[in-house]
């Protein structure tokens, strides 16, 4: 089957070429390889993340090396610096190379079908963590219910208020992303059942703590004392709004999804109301497992969920040091 798909790739890695417009605006050659664990024996597993600058995202990439190395796998991972051409590169490299299945945390869910196109006419499986991609041509999908998160963290907010009118300004992800939308989604599902919240501003800050710092800076210029609340996309986002919140001498409530260390001590110390917990151990360890299952010939589900879970002052002793 390997001899196979490398016969077949290598005619197929020049057509492809001429498609890398299909999945965004120009990237790098082929980007940046991060890391890789090697079995003489074992399937070859790869996988193109969008990025390897969040935590949460290096941590999927880090316990895959550890589960593949402990479960005889071999195992090479791409950095796709947000950008879906690059990662469609990374794709067309580990066609050439042979994998036998391919794991892709897609930087758009429209812009990176070209990926997944891509390795479907190599006869390559691949399988979605984290974030979706728009196509029916995906082996499986390993992740945790998006519209489920932003009403966890919309309701939270709401009931650590204590009241069904305030104002809130929201924090998103990359625009196009599957996160933002549905996690906007699950914010609004909640909102229009909450008629007295208004929603003074919102924007991306593309998961960055930076970002989110500087775009919360100008809305307290803009509305100051009027800003109630922070919804934040991620926790990333919701750390950097805390902290222009608390350098302007004001004291908001902000939450934000994920459980990375800093938002766990954020909780514990109180500059966090709450982060849903998003566990990436979880979802890749489930997406290798669902390649091997279909590689030795078995099936899974289109679906596998991994449930979110809130982090609150009464149990982030649980979550401390968990990574």
């Amino acid at each position: 089957m390997k001899k196979w798909r490398k016969l077949i790739a290598a005619g197929l890695v020049g057509m492809m070429t001429l498609s890398l417009a299909a999945c965004g605006g120009g990237g790098s050659e082929g980007g940046s390889e991060e890391g890789s664990s090697e079995n003489t024996d074992g399937y070859t597993i790869g996988a193109t993340y969008y990025t390897l600058q969040t935590e949460f995202c290096m941590r999927m990439d880090n316990y895959a090396k550890t589960y593949c190395e402990e479960n005889g796998i071999n195992y090479v991972s791409y950095d796709g610096n947000n950008d879906a051409a690059a990662q469609l590169e990374q794709v067309e490299t580990m066609i050439a190379d042979g994998v036998d299945a391919i794991i892709l945390n897609p930087q758009d869910a429209d812009a990176c079908v070209a990926c997944v196109e891509a390795a479907d006419e190599a006869g390559i499986p691949v399988f979605g963590v984290n974030t979706m991609v728009n196509t029916d041509k995906l082996t499986a999908y390993v992740g945790s219910q998006d519209v489920g998160a932003g009403e966890e963290i919309m309701q939270e907010m709401i009931d650590y208020m204590g009241t069904d009118t305030f104002n809130i300004v929201v924090l998103e992800g990359p625009m196009g992303q599957s996160a933002q939308l549905q996690r906007w989604e699950g914010i609004n599902n909640v909102l229009a059942e909450n008629p007295g919240i208004e929603i003074l501003a919102y924007d991306t800050a593309n998961w960055s703590r930076s970002e989110a710092m500087t775009l919360m800076e100008t809305w307290l210029t803009t509305y100051g004392d009027e800003i109630d609340a922070v919804v934040s996309e991620n926790d990333e986002m919701a750390l950097g709004a805390r902290q222009a919140i608390e350098d302007g001498g004001y004291d908001i409530p902000c939450i934000g999804i994920d459980g990375i260390t800093d938002a766990v001590a954020a909780v514990k110390e109180g500059r966090m109301i709450a982060s849903d917990f998003q566990d990436a151990e979880g979802q890749i360890s489930g997406a290798i497992d669902a390649a091997v299952t279909v590689l030795d010939g078995g099936e899974v589900e289109k679906e596998i969920w991994i449930p979110f879970q809130m982090i609150r002052q009464d149990n982030v002793a649980e979550f401390e040091n968990r990574y």
